[in-house]
C-alpha cells in the first residue's frame, strides 16, 4: 500500500446548489481503522457529504484536502460504490476484470485478483454469469468485489443495502466485513439503525446539512448528544 493517504481532512465544507446551502460548514478528519458510519434523515445530505469526500464534486467553500505525499495519485487509492451500480455488458469475471485491465494489470495476476474478489464477494459460482441476470443483492456484491479488487485504502459505499431483503442485506454486511478486514478504510451512509448498530465503529450524524455529532458508535447510540440526534434514534426526526 505504501504511504497511508489518510487523514481526509474536511474543513468548513459548504455545497451550495440552485440558492440552497445543503452542506454547510463542514469540519471533521477520517483516519485509518474505524468504520465510518454517516447518518442523518432523509435530505440531510449524508450522499452529498460522501460525494464531496470522494472528490465527485467540488466544494462551494471550505477545503477537502488528503494527507498524501505529492505526486500521490489520490482517486488510485480509494474508491466508491453508489446504490444502483452500472454493471457492464459482461460476466461477472470481465466486471470485476475491467478496471485491472485499465490499469494494465497483466492477465495471469488479472485472474488470480478476480478469483479472489469474487470469493469474499461470495459469487465464484457466478463468475461467468451475465452480471445484469444476477440478483439485486449480488449485484451490489459485484460492484463492491469490483471496487475492491483495485486495493483501495478507502472505499465509499453509499447506502449499499437499501431496497434489498435483509438476507441479500446480511450478505452485503458480511462483505464489508471482509473488506473491512483486509485493511480497506469503510466510509459509508446507510438509513438502517440496526446496519449501523453492527458496522460503525464511529457514527457521524447529519442533520439539514450540519454535522451536529461526531462519536464512537456505543457512546452515539447510548448517550447522544444533542436533541436532534436523540429524536432520529427514537424515530422521531423529519427534514
Amino acid at each position: 500500500m505504501g504511504v497511508s493517504i489518510l487523514p481526509l481532512r474536511l474543513e468548513g465544507v459548504t455545497f451550495e446548489a440552485d440558492g440552497k446551502r445543503l452542506i454547510d460548514g463542514v469540519t471533521f478528519d477520517l483516519r485509518p481503522g474505524t468504520r465510518s458510519v454517516i447518518l442523518g434523515p432523509n435530505g440531510a445530505g449524508k450522499s452529498l457529504l460522501l460525494r464531496l469526500c470522494h472528490g465527485l464534486i467540488r466544494p462551494s467553500g471550505g477545503e477537502v484536502s488528503w494527507d498524501a505525499p505529492r505526486g500521490t495519485e489520490v482517486s488510485h487509492r480509494q474508491a466508491m460504490v453508489f446504490q444502483r451500480p452500472v454493471l457492464l455488458r459482461r460476466s461477472a469475471a470481465a466486471n470485476v476484470a475491467y478496471p485491472l485491465r485499465l490499469r494494465g494489470v497483466p492477465a495471469r495476476e488479472r485472474g488470480e485478483r478476480v478469483a479472489e474478489a469474487l470469493a469474499l464477494a461470495g459469487l465464484s459460482a457466478q463468475a461467468k454469469q451475465a452480471a445484469r441476470s444476477l440478483s439485486g443483492g449480488e449485484q451490489q456484491r459485484l460492484a463492491i468485489a469490483r471496487a475492491w479488487v483495485m486495493a483501495p485504502e478507502v472505499l465509499f459505499l453509499d447506502e449499499p443495502t437499501a431496497n434489498l431483503d435483509p438476507a441479500a442485506a446480511r450478505a452485503i454486511e458480511a462483505l464489508i466485513d471482509g473488506v473491512h478486514a483486509s485493511g480497506a478504510k469503510i466510509v459509508m451512509t446507510t438509513h438502517d439503525l440496526g446496519q449501523a448498530h453492527r458496522l460503525a465503529d464511529e457514527i457521524l450524524f447529519l442533520h439539514r446539512g450540519h454535522l451536529l455529532e461526531r462519536a464512537e458508535a456505543t457512546a452515539f447510540f447510548s448517550n447522544p448528544r444533542t436533541a436532534e440526534a436523540s429524536a432520529f434514534l427514537k424515530g422521531d426526526l423529519s427534514w
